[in-house]
């Protein structure tokens, strides 16, 4: 969380000297204002590059440790992991009838299965379960 709050406050400390800097630039006449804004564009386009390149290393860096042995165990099939998938990527039923070609009725009787299986009564605490067990 420190780390986030540094890396904006140095993004916001940066767009403030760039402006100042084109202000300054643009008041003596040294440069046209386009000029001025492609550069500031340029630098955060790289900076959001970086940025994100470090964001995906690290998601990739942490593999998914699921145990298929407790999925067998909880006797959880296919499809019902696949709506737990979605359930834990934040989708409603509809988007994930929509996301697995099956109907609304389908999905919310996945649902209900699921609840069961991992003694959960709402879709958070199936997603806590289903982490905690590794079974996502």
């Amino acid at each position: 969380m420190k780390k986030t709050v540094f890396v904006f406050a140095a993004l916001v400390i940066a767009l403030l000297c760039l402006f100042k800097l084109s202000k300054y630039a643009h008041a003596s006449g040294d440069a046209s204002v386009e000029l001025i804004i492609t550069v500031i564009a340029i630098v955060f386009f790289l900076i959001g590059i970086f940025l994100n390149k470090n964001s995906l290393s690290k998601d990739a860096s942490q593999p998914k440790n699921i145990d298929s042995k407790k999925i067998r165990e909880f006797g959880l099939s296919k499809r019902e992991l696949e709506v737990l998938n979605g359930i834990a990527s934040g989708l409603s039923n509809k988007e994930i009838g929509e996301k697995l070609f099956l109907s609304e009725s389908t999905i919310k009787t996945h649902v209900s299965n699921l609840f069961v299986k991992l003694d959960a009564k709402r879709r958070t605490q199936a997603i806590q379960k289903a982490k905690e067990m590794r079974l996502i």
